[in-house]
């Protein structure tokens, strides 16, 4: 992987940091629910084309394809269980917010 891709890579995290940082401190409106469906959406379906890049990735390098290298196959894999370990933490804290509300006293 090159230096200008590790740039990039660094470009998307910082962008989208400061995506997150802006929804943290807007109120939610009638719409958040669809917005925040949206958004779970859209990091869903990235960590599902990060995974697939990854396989890919790997199964070329494993055919012995001259153009995919180690480095970039393993960055890639990091990259995907990375975003597939954030999205599980974000399940994980749906479920206990959902399991508290259920648990409150009417």
């Amino acid at each position: 992987m090159s230096d200008m891709q590790i740039q990039q890579v660094l470009a998307q995290m910082r962008a989208l940091s400061a995506r997150a940082a802006q929804g943290t401190t807007e109120t939610a409106g009638a719409t958040g629910g669809t917005e925040f469906q949206a958004l779970l959406r859209q990091s869903l379906d990235q960590v599902n084309s990060a995974q697939q890049t990854s396989s890919e990735l790997s199964t070329r390098f494993v055919a012995g394809d001259p153009t995919v290298s180690l480095p970039e196959v393993m960055v890639a894999m990091q990259k995907s269980s990375l975003q597939f370990e954030a999205v599980t933490q974000v399940r994980n804290r749906l479920v206990a917010a959902y399991q508290e509300i259920m648990n409150m006293q009417v």
